[in-house]
């Protein structure tokens, strides 16, 4: 079994690339990676070193925009797994073009080469915020969507597209939507990271409009899990919701970094609120559930083996920063 894992050197494709050939029990226990990553910004091959010299990993460096570059890298590949993204919604809100191009059509041009290499399986990697902002309740994974950002609207179209391709071409293809992840290894402009690397460098967090804003946190070991499982016995021309189980305020997120850094509120900067920031999500992942998902990781150990991640790897993030 061949599988072309692209985003492969971001946060989420490299925790797949990285369980997949290293955990065992795994749905495809002789899987071959072909690790394919463009190493803009977010990419960083140094996420996946450890599994470098296994020899069922290839890494090669492309674009999933790159037609050409893909037909001659897919034939042969059983499986695709699109994680490659624009990702950051405050990158969207500034320069939405680079999300259009890289989520809408890169996934096309990969779907289009994946259906002409004749790939048994693609699962497309998409997120919770194509629905938009929740005010009660959760979301199954037949309603409508309704994204508020650019990026939103750009994983949207993708989404798309991927059920247009099992629709219309028979292509075995599975969407899989996530709540809000974290984890090691996570480029240090999202939340968590960023909280945790500001208060590791003395400074203040900042916190969007009253902090009141909603979200369910996901470690990305349980995402990756719940991929497999997808992978393994998803439906063709189906979605499938993979959640965490935590919803938490944003405030009440910075509050839990702040005591584990022994500060407290004082240590909080308001900031004005995002453009169009959503207020609240939360998936209903009963349907992944039904096929045996579970979240393993409970977020109060998750949260702090992440900072102690973050405390103990300054050598990776601090180059990142800007």
């Amino acid at each position: 079994m061949r599988a072309l894992v692209t985003g492969a050197a971001g946060f989420i494709g490299s925790a797949f690339v990285r369980s997949s050939l290293t955990q065992p029990g795994s749905a495809f226990p002789e899987m071959e990676i072909t690790a394919f990553d463009a190493l803009t910004y977010a990419g960083n091959t140094e996420n996946l070193s450890s599994v470098a010299d296994d020899p069922r990993f290839t890494f090669v460096r492309g674009d999933i925009a790159d037609g050409k570059l893909l037909a001659a890298v897919l034939p042969g590949h059983d499986i695709v797994l699109n994680f490659a993204a624009e990702t950051h919604v405050d990158r969207s809100i500034e320069g939405p073009s680079v999300f259009v191009r890289t989520n809408v059509l890169g996934t096309h041009t990969l779907l289009e080469a994946a259906r002409r290499a004749g790939v048994e399986r693609f699962v497309q990697i998409s997120t919770d915020e194509v629905y938009g902002s929740i005010d009660t309740g959760s979301w199954t994974e037949e309603s409508a969507l309704c994204p508020n950002s650019p990026y939103a609207a750009a994983k949207a179209g993708a989404d798309h597209l991927a059920l247009a391709y099992a629709r219309t071409y028979g292509m075995h293809v599975c969407i899989t939507r996530c709540s809000n992840n974290y984890g090691p290894h996570q480029f240090p402009e999202k939340v968590i990271p960023r909280f945790v690397t500001l208060l590791m460098e003395g400074h203040r967090v900042p916190l969007y409009g009253d902090g009141g804003n909603v979200r369910d946190w996901l470690h990305v070991d349980d995402h990756c899990a719940g991929i497999r499982l997808v992978l393994e016995k998803g439906k063709p021309g189906e979605v499938y919701h993979i959640g965490g189980g935590t919803e938490l305020t944003n405030a009440e997120l910075a509050r839990l970094l702040l005591e584990e850094f022994g500060h407290g509120a004082d240590r909080v900067e308001r900031v004005p609120d995002r453009l169009g920031h959503d207020r609240r999500y939360s998936l209903d992942d009963s349907k992944l559930r039904a096929l045996g998902y579970r979240p393993g990781v409970p977020f109060a150990e998750g949260l702090r083996a992440t900072v102690a991640w973050y405390r103990e790897n300054t050598s990776w993030w601090k180059p990142l920063l800007p």
